[in-house]
Order: structure tokens, then C-alpha cells, then sequence
């Protein structure tokens, strides 16, 4: 299935899709951003990851930055009450990443036009503000967001409000405990606790549903991922028990590729459960190589974001990009959201890299892919359709994740 076909099909449908979708998300909690990697392989069109504390907000088209104003603006007095004016935004501690921080000045700007004030801030002391410039050329303060009783006081600026761009590889319990400001997205959707298999066994479900819906099938939205606890790089045995696995994983693959007509060569990617930041991350083309991982391989699988071990990953399916940029770079598309509504998108592109590597590496570029353009008329755009709607499954599958963890999102109004 390309997205063509997953297009055409939403459009005939388009009335019961939405209304399934609707009936999905009732009493779901919405975390206020998120955003996916998206593959489309030409046979299939699948999430490869999903961030619910997405950086990159710089890199999405001009024109769905002016449009997310209002569906942030949305957002917030739909699900706050009215008297949730001053937000607090939460930023990652430690980045000398420029472009981290233009994606912050895009969100700050997002949310000062959503009629908030906005203090940025990270969750510690410090005993002076940070001045940071981004690349740019702006400068930003960053504060500490210092606790005052159950909730935070910045010079006089109390939060009603913090919304988390920090992804809470670390826990930071003891800044958190008795907070009793709300949080979007809630601490406990980060990475310290969110684990990737359970997002990709509700994104399965979904799409099948979807499939299902639509007479598709369910395989060509599904990418299959298999939980491997008890990791460890070092350990010998460790590494031949997955590389067993990653096996079986590979032939079960290629016995759908042959089901399916598909003439090549199915690939494995090994993945950090609890990762981030492109951490912990390694293709496999052949199980075996897993068993002679070097020790380049094995650091590369020992490192994740924080400093932190990695204890457990997953085996995923390798998804194919048949999608091109300008000028014929190998490109993935990554769609962000704001709740359930689509916020913006962009190409990922890069010349160094094939059609079965990770793209998001040094050297990527961002080239245009605007999902307001479904406003002017959905039939003419099939990208932005199809990949808009595996975002929506995808966003749907992070707040059924959210209420299965029993994640409290304080002061929220659901719709």
C-alpha cells in the first residue's frame, strides 16, 4: 500500500473515519504536543518513533507555525480553565545544541501568541539565570524553576502552567515531589518510566482497527516490534539469545515480504526501550552480526541519554523510505501535533544516507511538508492526508499508553 491508495481510501471514508476517531478519543487525556517519524515504504506506512516532548518546532513549515497559534491556543482553553495564563516552559538541562534552542523560541512564540506569558526554565538551581543564544542569533533566558511550596515562583512569575519540552530521561523526583502545579505532558510520561513496546503494541491494535475500518490490510500499517529484556551488551549469552531472536524476527519478515510480493531483503533495527535522542540504536542487517558486535557496536548500545544503562531493548522491523526530497534525497516525513489536531510537519532529508538508514543523523535537512494545506483541499494532497492520519493513530495510541499507566494529568478538562 503507498500513500496513494491509504489517501484515496481515507477520502471515500472520510465521515466514518472521523467518526471512529472521535468515538477513540472520548475521556482520553491529551498530552499538549507530540510527534512521529513517519516510514513509508511503499508497501507500508508505518511510526518509527514517537516523541510526546518533541524538539523541532524550528524546522516545520512557516505557515504551520502561524496556523498552530490558534489550535495551541485552542488547546489550552478547551482543556484549562481560563485563569491558566502564565506557563512555565520546561526545557532540557543539558544542550549546546543550538537548534535545541530555536525550538524552543518557536514554541515560546507559539504560546506568547496563544495569549500566555512564558518563562523558560529547567529543574534546578542555578544562581543566576542562563543566557543562551540559538542558532538564530536570539537570546534566551532560561531560569531555574524553583519550587515555592507545592508549585514554582520565578521571580514573582508563578506558574499556573508548566509545559514539559524536557523529556524526563532523568527522573528528577525529589524537584517533582508534592508539585501540585499541572504538568503537559505529565512527568510520568517521561522517559524514566515510558517504555517504546507499549506504544507500538497500542499502535498495532489501532491500525488494525483502522485497516480494518477501511478494508485495508492491517499489515501495511503495522510494523512488528518485540520487547528483549535484560539486556546486556557484554554479556555473550546476552547478545546470542538476541541474536535467536532478531532470527526469528527476520523470518518471519521475509515470509510476509514473500506472502506480499515483495522482492528484497528485510532489515532489523535494535532500540533502546526507554531511548532517546538517536541513543542506543543499531541496524542489523544480519542476526548474526549481533553475536560479533565490536566494542564500537557494543558502547553504542550501552550509552543512552543522562548517562543512564540500557537495560532492555526492542527488535523492530527496518521500514524502506521510498520518499524523496527536493532534489532526490533519500526523506522520511515527521508530523507534529498539538492534542489531537494536526500542528505541522516537514521532510527530514539527507544525500549521505541510504533508503534503509536512520535519517535522523548530522547532515539531515528539513524541507517543506505543510499539513495546513489539508485546509485548502484535502483530495489534493495525499501526503499530507495519509501521513496526517497515521499521526492521528499514533497520537491516539500515546493517550490510550497515558490512561493504561494511570497517568494523572492535573487540572485537565477532557473534551
Amino acid at each position: 500500500m503507498n500513500h496513494q491508495t491509504l489517501h484515496n481510501k481515507i477520502v471515500e471514508n472520510c465521515d466514518a473515519v472521523q467518526a471512529w476517531f472521535k468515538s477513540k478519543n472520548q475521556e482520553l487525556a491529551f498530552p499538549f504536543y507530540s510527534s512521529f517519524d513517519l516510514r513509508d515504504a511503499g508497501f507500508k506506512i508505518v511510526p518509527v518513533d514517537a516523541n510526546i516532548f518533541p524538539a523541532g518546532f524550528n524546522n516545520i513549515c512557516q505557515t504551520d507555525r502561524e496556523s498552530a497559534v490558534d489550535t495551541a491556543k485552542e488547546f489550552l482553553d478547551s482543556h484549562y480553565s481560563p485563569s491558566t495564563r502564565n506557563i512555565v516552559l520546561l526545557t532540557e538541562e543539558h544542550t549546546a545544541n543550538p537548534y535545541y534552542w530555536d525550538n524552543v523560541a518557536a514554541l515560546q512564540k507559539l504560546l506568547l501568541g496563544a495569549g500566555r506569558e512564558v518563562r523558560l526554565a529547567i529543574p534546578r538551581s542555578m544562581t543566576s539565570p542562563l543566557q543562551v543564544i540559538n542558532a538564530s542569533g536570539e537570546k534566551l533566558v532560561v531560569h531555574s524553576a524553583t519550587r515555592s511550596g507545592s508549585g514554582l515562583d520565578i521571580d514573582g512569575f508563578k506558574a499556573d502552567l508548566i509545559l514539559s519540552n524536557n523529556d524526563f530521561s532523568t527522573e528528577y523526583e525529589e524537584w517533582a515531589r508534592d508539585l501540585e502545579t499541572p504538568m503537559n505532558p505529565p512527568r510520568e510520561l517521561g522517559w524514566y518510566r515510558r517504555r517504546k513496546d507499549r506504544f507500538f503494541k497500542v499502535y498495532n491494535q489501532l491500525a488494525g482497527e483502522f485497516c480494518d475500518l477501511l478494508k485495508l490490510d492491517p499489515w501495511s500499517m503495522q510494523v512488528e516490534t518485540e520487547l528483549f529484556p535484560n539486556f546486556e551488551v557484554d554479556e555473550e549469552e546476552s547478545r546470542e539469545a538476541l541474536a535467536v531472536q532478531a532470527q526469528q524476527l527476520n523470518d518471519r519478515i521475509q515470509a510476509n515480504y514473500r506472502r506480499h510480493g515483495i522482492d528484497r531483503e528485510p532489515f532489523l533495527f535494535v532500540k533502546n526501550n526507554s531511548g532517546t535522542y538517536g541513543l542506543g540504536v543499531a541496524q542489523v542487517k544480519h542476526a548474526d552480526e549481533i553475536k560479533t558486535w565490536n566494542n564500537k557496536s557494543r558502547k553504542k548500545m550501552k550509552a543512552a541519554k543522562g548517562g543512564r544503562e540500557i537495560s532492555e531493548v526492542i527488535i523492530q522491523e527496518g521500514i524502506p523510505t521510498t520518499t524523496q526530497g527536493e532534489g532526490g534525497q533519500t526523506a522520511e516525513p515527521v508530523i507534529y501535533m498539538i492534542g489531537c489536531q494536526l500542528a505541522g510537519g516537514f521532510l527530514r532529508a539527507h544525500g549521505q544516507k541510504g533508503v534503509e538508514e536512520s535519517l535522523n543523523s548530522p547532515g539531515a535537512v528539513y524541507q517543506r511538508l505543510c499539513v495546513s494545506d489539508l485546509q485548502i483541499k484535502m483530495e489534493g494532497c495525499p501526503q499530507e492526508n495519509s501521513y496526517g492520519w497515521v499521526a492521528r493513530l499514533s497520537f491516539l495510541s500515546v493517550a490510550i499508553e497515558a490512561r493504561e499507566l494511570g497517568v494523572d494529568f492535573k487540572n485537565y478538562k477532557p473534551s
